[in-house]
């Protein structure tokens, strides 16, 4: 690798978080390791139930992560950008997939063997402590989603999820503007979020455009009124409570 091109790859890395506050030389034995793959737009990453062990970061595009129920529907658990990290679990515990990876788009991404992720992890104690540091977040989103199952009706989890994306990967319009986030989802990928049926969110959608919550475009989510989608959200808490139980 030239010196030129073994420096950028290295920089790319830096933007990484599993490996913040890592020595050049510990970049620069990691940086060897990695390689490069292309996946066009709905190509399989790895399915559920896969042998495979790789670890991969994201370099472009977005990776929508789901799980396959014993019925054969699917269940999105959630979206990956620029940066982030996907496949870890498999990599650290020598188990099967858990979940499916699928391209939103076309996506690059770096991949390294198991063999190798875990030879460095025994040699770099801060790439280790990051990477539970990395876990401990993503425990926190669990904690979070299941929370929001159980205090929100199916419109609040929508909701929160659009609201956990805007803040993590949304994009700050001008002055009144309000946010913008490219999840490049479909009303189908958004009901398998939330338990729902795609007509019914197709509904949902169109009520809160109408009422100038949000909009949503092609997979482009608009909110126009942060306060007020927040406020909705919360208030489908009291929705939630009101709900009779039908045996």
């Amino acid at each position: 690798m030239q010196d030129r091109q073994r420096a950028q790859r290295i920089e790319r890395l830096k933007q990484v978080s599993l490996f913040t506050a890592l020595k050049m030389a510990d970049l620069e034995r990691l940086v060897e390791d990695f390689r490069v793959r292309e996946y066009k737009r709905d190509e399989i990453i790895f399915r559920q139930g896969d042998e495979s062990r790789e670890i991969y970061i994201v370099l472009k595009g977005k990776v929508r992560i789901f799980k396959i129920s014993p019925s054969g529907n699917e269940t999105s658990i959630s979206i990956f950008s620029t940066y982030d990290i996907i496949g870890e679990q498999a990599t650290i515990a020598d188990r099967p997939r858990n979940a499916s990876a699928k391209a939103i788009g076309s996506v690059s991404l770096l991949t390294m063997s198991q063999e190798r992720f875990l030879r460095h992890l025994e040699a770099m104690p801060t790439l280790a402590l990051n990477l539970t540091r990395l876990l401990s977040q993503k425990l926190d989103w669990t904690a979070s989603y299941a929370e929001s199952i159980a205090q929100f009706d199916a419109a609040g989890r929508l909701l929160h999820i659009l609201l956990y994306y805007t803040e993590r990967y949304g994009q700050k319009l001008e002055a009144g503007q309000g946010y913008k986030v490219d999840l490049s989802l479909n009303q189908t990928d958004l009901a398998s979020m939330v338990g729902a049926r795609r007509e019914w969110i197709n509904r949902l959608l169109a009520d809160w455009r109408k009422r100038g919550l949000l909009e949503f475009d092609r997979g482009v989510i608009h909110i126009l009124d942060l306060e007020r989608v927040i406020a909705e959200r919360d208030s489908r808490i009291e929705a939630n409570t009101k709900e009779d139980v039908d045996w």
